[in-house]
């Protein structure tokens, strides 16, 4: 059988032709099954890490002293700019030392709003900060990072650099208003596509030179372009050290919505991500450290949490991984994953804790994913997943090592020490997608007590070098491994 014959075998086998012996699969090198569960004790231990991560955040704190953005000029009328006022607004209390800006009741329009060391940008409820849609008021550029790469782009819409003690916090709407006319034409084809596409202006005529020039190590103040089509991200603090985005609801984002990029000590909490266009991921740390995200909902048109730590050659020259996370208390709906680790995952990721996650939708994808290949390369280690808690998704575990490229680089990645334990799934198409190298085959996995009901298909184990099982059942079926 040919390694095409075998993989497309691996791709429509069911539960009714699989039997038991699911790691001796034809496609899968050397799979051994280990039994022996870990200790409660060892489980403790390896917990007590993701306690340790938490207790260690440095936390943000702030002055009693409040800044409302009315009393410096803005105004809740619908053909009123108050970027200037909430600007100002946000000066004066850092001059001050620090303290509140507060967005009280009403819709006020602004352009990109930058934070600076020790201000709180607090939203009232019934507090809507509706942001334009115009790419020109987000100029001019600034050092910011795209897909993994960086560039001087557009601002953000909420954008801190190099900032120290910065919130975004309260019970107000945050409004992006990307739509099928705004921001999001940009993608250029996309699923089925609800907007005319445009040749001129799709993304690709600025991310392919772009991710050209960040391959030939050109310097990032010189990746700059007159013509630019990458959406800029909802909330990005770059450099940034103790930041907490809490409470606020982010809608329509252009691009991915909570981004941190090397920064330190970030809280996002009780935030509520709704967002379905194009590349709508919801909280995408970026080669950060400590870093704890809890009790937020994720309901968007990409990933609902995305590790990452750059792309290819930029990720590598930075190499500085995604370190010491801890997701918890989540709720994911429609995403294209739940919890995920990559692409641009070139600078590693490591330490990664995930648990009492609720995933559900006949538009979730994937709920646990580890999608990378080996142009990007990249060491995934020390990451524990348990009681996640799956309603409806397509594919519950993937890990794949062919995303986009392939295997056409020379970076191999590596997973190592991947825990998955106390996950249940209600219904899914398929319980796993595993696709490993034949040079690189996936290893160094353990899953222990998982239930996959209602399973069309065991689904794809392809280069699978050796797994620890335990306590693994398919529809009703005890598999003895």
């Amino acid at each position: 059988m040919t390694d095409r014959q075998k993989r497309q075998h691996l791709k429509t086998l069911s539960l009714a032709t699989m039997g038991l012996s699911l790691w001796s699969l034809n496609g899968c090198s050397s799979v051994a099954a280990l039994t022996t569960p870990a200790s409660d004790a060892a489980d403790a231990v390896l917990w007590q890490q993701a306690d340790d991560i938490i207790a260690g955040i440095a936390l943000t704190r702030f002055a009693q002293r409040d800044f409302v953005i009315t009393e410096f000029g803005a105004k809740a009328l619908a053909d009123f700019d108050s970027s200037a006022a909430i600007n100002a607004a946000i000066a004066a209390c850092a001059a001050a030392g620090g303290g509140r800006v507060v967005v009280p009741a009403g819709r006020f329009n602004t352009g990109p709003v930058q934070l600076k060391s020790n201000v709180n940008l607090h939203l009232q409820k019934d507090a809507l900060l509706s942001f334009y849609p115009e790419p020109e008021r987000y100029l001019p550029a600034v050092h910011t990072r795209w897909e993994g790469v960086e560039l001087m782009g557009y601002s953000p819409l909420i954008y801190a650099f190099e900032q120290e003690n910065i919130a975004v916090t309260g019970e107000g709407i945050l409004e992006g208003n990307g739509s099928n006319a705004h921001w999001w034409p940009w993608k250029g084809k996309w699923k089925h596509t609800p907007w005319p596409l445009d040749a001129k202006t799709d993304q690709s005529n600025t991310r392919n030179p772009l991710f050209e020039m960040a391959e030939a190590g050109v310097p990032v103040r010189e990746r700059v372009f007159a013509e630019n089509y990458l959406r800029p991200p909802f909330i990005q603090p770059y450099r940034c050290k103790r930041v907490l985005i809490e409470g606020v609801t982010i809608r329509n984002s252009p691009f991915w919505l909570v981004n941190p990029v090397l920064s330190e000590d970030v809280i996002v909490r009780g935030v509520n991500c709704v967002s379905h266009g194009p590349n709508s991921d919801g909280c995408n740390p970026e080669s950060s450290n400590r870093v704890l995200i809890e009790n937020c909902l994720f309901d968007t048109g990409d990933d609902c949490i995305a590790l990452k730590s750059g792309r290819n050659n930029d990720g590598r020259r930075l190499a500085t991984p995604v370190q010491n996370v801890v997701i918890q208390d989540c709720i994911m709906r429609a995403g294209h994953g739940g919890v995920v680790l990559g692409s641009e995952i070139s600078g590693g990721a490591r330490n990664i804790f995930a648990r009492r996650c609720r995933m559900s939708s006949p538009d979730l994808e994937r709920g646990i994913r580890i999608k990378t290949n080996s142009v990007r390369g990249g060491l995934i280690e020390n990451i524990s997943i348990r009681d996640i808690d799956i309603g409806e998704v397509k594919d519950a575990i993937v890990i794949n090592f062919f995303y986009e490229e392939g295997d056409a680089g020379n970076y191999l990645p590596q997973v190592k020490n991947l825990h998955i334990s106390n996950l249940r799934v209600q219904k899914a198409q398929r319980a796993f997608l595993l696709r490993g190298f034949e040079r690189a085959p996936i290893s160094g996995v353990s899953l222990h007590h998982l239930q996959f009901n209602q399973t069309g298909s065991l689904g794809v184990l392809e280069n699978v070098a050796q797994i620890d099982a335990v306590d693994l059942t398919l529809n009703g079926e005890i598999l003895q491994l």
